[in-house]
């Protein structure tokens, strides 16, 4: 399902204009975005929670040329654990 998929079918469940899923779907996506810069973790009880983690530095190998081995420094992550209720409508 692509976004416009979504939108089309959050329109449809929700009885509100596409425009206006539209706009609540982007503001929801920048709100998750702007408090994952921060640090801080959303959490969607029954759905799941975005947070982020931290990635060591570490070595690494360059794929064009194996011998040659590369630093690669430390960084954040973005990530998403499924929630139980979640996992288990998927699992049906």
């Amino acid at each position: 399902m692509n976004k416009a998929e979504l939108l089309a079918s959050m329109a449809e469940k929700s009885e509100l204009s596409k425009k206006d899923v539209e706009k609540a779907l982007n503001a929801f996506l920048e709100t998750v975005e702007e408090a994952l810069v921060k640090g801080e973790k959303v959490q969607l009880v029954r759905f799941g929670t975005f947070e982020t983690r931290s990635r060591k530095a570490r070595e690494g190998r360059n794929p064009r040329d194996p011998q040659q081995v590369i630093e690669i420094p430390a960084s954040k992550a973005p990530v998403f654990k499924a929630g139980k209720s979640l996992k288990e409508a998927v699992n049906k």
